[in-house]
């Protein structure tokens, strides 16, 4: 199967706009019309953030995660990993906190 540049086999579709080089130009409307930032201190649950040292949004987790209030939040970024990273490389993938942080949180 072809795919795109930068694209994993798993994530590619041949009638996919993303996986094809081009954009939707309003797939991005309800974020752009909703300020999802603006109520995160509101969220008193358990938060467990998970982000790759190499992301370029990782700045956005960094920002809501400041805004959450409560001792049960949790910021972990993941050393030299990109997003695709925490997608498709088992190895980077921080299954053995996941699950910790869920055994202490969820009862």
């Amino acid at each position: 199967m072809k795919t795109a540049l930068n694209k994993t086999e798993r994530g590619f579709h041949t009638r996919s706009i993303n996986s094809n080089g081009s954009w939707n130009m309003n797939s991005a409307l309800s974020l752009i019309n909703m300020p999802i930032l603006q109520y995160s201190d509101e969220i008193r649950n358990p938060v467990l953030m998970i982000h790759g040292e190499k992301a370029h949004s990782r700045y956005f987790s960094e920002d809501a995660f400041k805004k959450l209030k409560g001792g049960n939040k949790e910021l972990l970024v993941i050393r030299d990993a990109s997003p695709v990273d925490l997608y498709d490389n088992p190895e980077k993938i921080p299954f053995d906190r996941i699950a910790e942080f869920y055994r202490n949180n969820l009862r």
